[in-house]
């Protein structure tokens, strides 16, 4: 049981780090989580290879350690589905983030809740599989069959608690993003 609840758990957090990629108009730097750039033939997130900093509600500011990064950085982020285009000064790379519009907004929650509905999916096919370990349990003898079902009520509930929290989530995602 443990087992499966920390795989659902993983689905979880997964699904957190998906929401944090996701931009509210306002600047974060967890939008740049995903976007890689190539520094000494190994492909590094821009983390590892600058300092990120948050000048103003709306701007993000890169400052690669290495001068010669700057139009990589950029290319990266041009090339990424960020639908941001970065300025730079020669030295760091600045990204301005516009107000959001309204058909935007709606564009992000049909997102959010398309990858709240994944991983449910996820949390299900989870369920799936610890019914299928107790009825191979229970067919082989190991637990009785009041057993099996105690253990089964335990998944759903388990199944139950983690896809209620998957709904505040994507509820709370929702609130962000489409409070102006």
């Amino acid at each position: 049981m443990a087992e499966f609840s920390e795989k659902m758990q993983k689905a979880i957090d997964q699904l957190t780090e998906e929401f944090a990629a996701i931009r509210a108009g306002r600047a974060n730097p967890h939008v740049l989580d995903k976007i890689k750039v190539e520094y000494y033939g190994t492909m590094t997130n821009i983390q590892g290879v600058a300092n990120v900093s948050v000048p103003d509600a709306r701007t993000l500011m890169i400052a690669p350690w290495e001068p010669s990064m700057v139009k990589e950085i950029e290319k990266a982020i041009m090339n990424s589905d960020l639908g941001i285009n970065p300025n730079n000064d020669g030295k760091n790379v600045i990204l301005h983030f516009p107000e959001l519009t309204e058909d935007r907004r709606k564009e992000l929650v049909k997102d959010i809740k398309k990858k709240g509905e994944a991983s449910k999916v996820a949390i299900r096919n989870i369920r799936r599989d610890a019914n299928e370990a107790v009825k191979k349990q229970c067919k082989a003898g190991e637990i009785s069959e009041d057993q099996q079902k105690d253990e089964e009520d335990k998944i759903q509930k388990t199944t139950d608690k983690f896809t209620a929290e998957i709904d505040k989530m994507i509820e709370v995602k929702t609130k962000e993003l489409m409070t102006v």
